[in-house]
């Protein structure tokens, strides 16, 4: 019996492919959250309960495990960025939630972003991905800039660049990153504003 045609003319992966592969994924993301670069790839394979053939099967490195795993915390950030900071009911503070939703994120997983570090060079998204949070954290700006909670010449780029200075403090334990988006928000609103 043969598999039917995935939409777009590829084949669609058996069922029991798909599962491994959430499998490894979910492993390598709980172990890497835990451990960071050190996780090795048998570790993974082990977690997962499949051989190392099927492990390298879905992922043919660890950098290519790794960046899955970090896509996959991305994607849930966008997930968020879509469904709960645009609808944030307090006005102009979907990207005050937005920030403090990536800080916590991060903080619960210093690891992972460790191993993406180690892995990539970055701990940024990549990819269609990063185009996506670009436009959900455009629109988050746009909210803000319309309710008058923040300054007119905040850009996207800005928005990356506090996340960056977030995962570095995050990263390094080198403070409180709460506070940290605290004093970033008093420097986000609009001059004049209290």
């Amino acid at each position: 019996m043969s598999t039917p045609p995935a939409p777009g003319g590829g084949r669609r992966p058996r069922a029991d492919a798909e599962r491994n592969r959430a499998l490894v994924l979910a492993a390598a993301r709980a172990l890497f959250e835990e451990r960071g670069a050190e996780v090795q790839m048998p570790e993974v394979a082990r977690a997962a309960g499949v051989g190392v053939g099927t492990l390298y099967r879905h992922f043919p490195s660890k950098q290519a495990l790794v960046e899955a795993a970090a896509e996959q915390r991305f994607a849930g950030i966008l997930e968020l960025a879509l469904t709960d900071c645009l609808r944030e009911p307090e006005a102009g503070q979907g990207l005050a939630r937005y920030l403090h939703h990536v800080g916590g994120t991060l903080a619960a997983s210093p690891g992972l972003t460790a191993a993406a570090q180690s892995a990539t060079g970055s701990s940024a998204p990549g990819g269609r991905t990063r185009g996506a949070l670009e436009e959900a954290v455009a629109a988050l700006i746009a909210q803000g800039r319309a309710a008058g909670t923040l300054r007119p010449d905040l850009t996207v780029a800005d928005v990356y660049m506090i996340v960056g200075g977030l995962s570095g403090i995050i990263r390094t334990g080198s403070g409180d990153w709460r506070r940290f988006l605290d004093l970033t928000f008093d420097g986000l609103r609009p001059r004049g504003h209290g």
